[in-house]
């Protein structure tokens, strides 16, 4: 039987390998930060050049160390493909947690919550921002099954002005911008829409107001979110949801904590 690869019959079949390498300030940093996520150092050097390696099953890292390089200006970015989205964040925040004691929602590094992106076909997906401000987006597999969502069919204003801020917020980083569109729907939110909607609303949108240094805002919707009468179907709907205020509230209470320190 004849072989076909690429189009080409006869071709001899080739195992091919592309390895990005991203930018950073201190390899060691790096390698501590995802020692924490559970990945292995596998290679280290600091001549000619500081690089390093870290690998985690089928995820493998390359990172080069750069003298005066600032992570704020970084434009590092690479997808990662994984088969459940929600199994893999969990353990990334079990790591963040135990080395931290919280999740780590603002400023660099960072972490966000899986979410269906509507510009990647509502493939499910986080981020993970590095120490050297690079975007790791972590997508769930097209092949893989899709988890369920809050049971509410997306639609309304309210919805799609929310699928929209994720687009602005979670692909192209633009949390102003994702603010903006959800400010202006939840002022106007006719009480027409449905309740879980509207928290994963309010959630999401203290979930920017932290990463905008906001922590009054921040709370100010959560205790909206507090507020809302849900039943225990609605809650089960939002579990993952309801989880995020309650890491928003500690992240809201460190800032405050932090900008009181003299």
């Amino acid at each position: 039987m004849a072989i076909i690869h690429n189009g080409i019959r006869g071709a001899t079949v080739k195992r091919e390998t592309t390895i990005p390498i991203l930018p950073c300030r201190d390899i060691d940093e790096i390698a501590a930060f995802y020692g924490m996520l559970g990945f292995d150092r596998t290679y280290r050097q600091t001549r000619p050049n500081p690089y390093v390696v870290v690998r985690r099953g089928g995820i493998e890292l390359h990172f080069a160390g750069i003298a005066d390089f600032d992570p704020e200006q970084s434009y590092g970015s690479c997808i990662v493909a994984v088969d459940d989205t929600a199994a893999l964040f969990e353990e990334f925040a079990e790591g963040m947690r135990a080395v931290h004691g919280k999740l780590l929602l603002s400023g660099i590094p960072r972490i966000t919550r899986p979410r269906k992106r509507k510009n990647t076909g509502d493939a499910t997906g986080f981020t993970v921002v590095d120490p050297g401000g690079n975007w790791i987006r972590i997508f769930r597999t097209k092949d893989s099954p899709s988890p369920g969502g809050s049971g509410d069919v997306a639609g309304g204003p309210l919805a799609r002005a929310l699928e929209n801020a994720i687009v602005q917020g979670e692909s192209r980083g633009d949390t102003r911008q994702a603010a903006k569109i959800l400010d202006g729907k939840l002022a106007g939110q006719d009480g027409l829409t449905p309740v879980t909607t509207l928290v994963e609303a309010l959630v999401y949108r203290a979930e920017l107001a932290i990463r905008l240094d906001d922590p009054d805002t921040a709370g100010s919707l959560l205790d909206r979110v507090r507020n809302t009468p849900l039943d225990d179907s609605q809650r089960e709907s939002l579990s993952d949801a309801l989880a995020n205020a309650a890491d928003l509230e500690q992240a809201a209470q460190d800032h405050r904590a932090a900008s009181r320190r003299p």
